[in-house]
């Protein structure tokens, strides 16, 4: 091999080494910084675009989650209330029942009656009560409730296609009328046959107010299962993601030591190559 003073090729191989290893260094240091294999598109382009993919999905299911536990809040205050609700229904019952007997006298039916009344206008309260973020269920002027259970669909042309439960109003209210053979809000039990005629009114409402449990119970299971799941996916998508683009830390660290052991013999091989054309001196002593 010729030696020259012109062209060191020994100094560019050391120089270039130490120039990977440097390289080798920043990407390793950057790891270690972010936490993330993957930063950015030029790290790992098809890497990238998955994993932010998924933290859009991630993103939708947040919202999907947030919608579920307002719905969740709306359907448990009407079953609050209608389970309430049939408890007066049951307790009206049984005063309709004792003042239907002709055998009470004026001042005790006057009592039931009174009693009876109190409890009638309880259902109004608990009705109008039964609330949540501006939505009642239990009144017909209350509106429905509806939310998202999971991300949808949006169709080769964009046009997203909501996937929505919905739970419908079960209109407590009382009839705005009163009436003998129908539970109104003028109701009464103050003659034999008026409590005879509200046993068999009270007795139908009870079994309309057990649909409406099974109803909303139906909807608050469902809606507790729809929310269990976007927690358990959320979780399954965020982990997907960490092993897309996380670093591995403890690799990342041995790795460091390695290349930081390997930079200072760079330097000192680029160094002994640089001192190599002195040598040529000696020649010409």
């Amino acid at each position: 091999m010729a030696m020259s003073v012109n062209t060191n090729t020994g100094a560019m191989a050391a120089l270039q080494a130490l120039n990977s290893t440097s390289k080798g260094l920043s990407t390793v240091q950057n790891r270690i910084n972010s936490g993330m294999n993957v930063s950015s598109t030029k790290d790992d382009s098809a890497a990238y675009t998955i994993a932010e993919k998924l933290r859009g999905d991630l993103g939708g299911l947040k919202a999907v989650s947030s919608s579920l536990s307002r719905a969740k809040s709306v359907t448990d205050v009407a079953v609050a209330g209608a389970e309430q609700i049939s408890d007066v229904v049951n307790q009206m019952k049984t005063l309709a029942t004792q003042a239907s007997d002709t055998g009470v006298d004026d001042a005790s039916r006057t009592a039931y009656n009174k009693d009876f009344k109190a409890l009638r206008d309880q259902i109004t309260t608990i009705v109008n009560s039964s609330e949540f973020n501006g939505t009642n269920l239990l009144k017909t002027s209350g509106g429905t409730v509806s939310a998202l259970q999971s991300l949808g669909s949006v169709s080769s042309g964009g046009t997203y296609t909501p996937d929505t439960l919905s739970v419908e109003n079960q209109a407590m209210d009382l009839a705005t009328t009163g009436s003998t053979t129908a539970v109104g809000k003028d109701s009464e039990i103050d003659t034999a046959v008026k409590a005879k005629n509200m046993v068999g009114a009270l007795d139908t409402l009870s079994k309309d107010i057990k649909v409406t449990l099974s109803d909303l119970g139906s909807a608050s299971r469902k809606i507790d299962a729809q929310s269990t799941f976007a927690s358990k996916l959320s979780d399954t998508i965020e982990s997907g993601i960490g092993n897309l683009v996380d670093a591995d830390l403890a690799k990342e660290s041995a790795k460091l030591q390695a290349l930081q052991v390997k930079q200072q013999l760079g330097v000192q091989a680029l160094s002994i190559a640089n001192q190599a054309p002195q040598t040529i001196t000696s020649l010409f002593r």
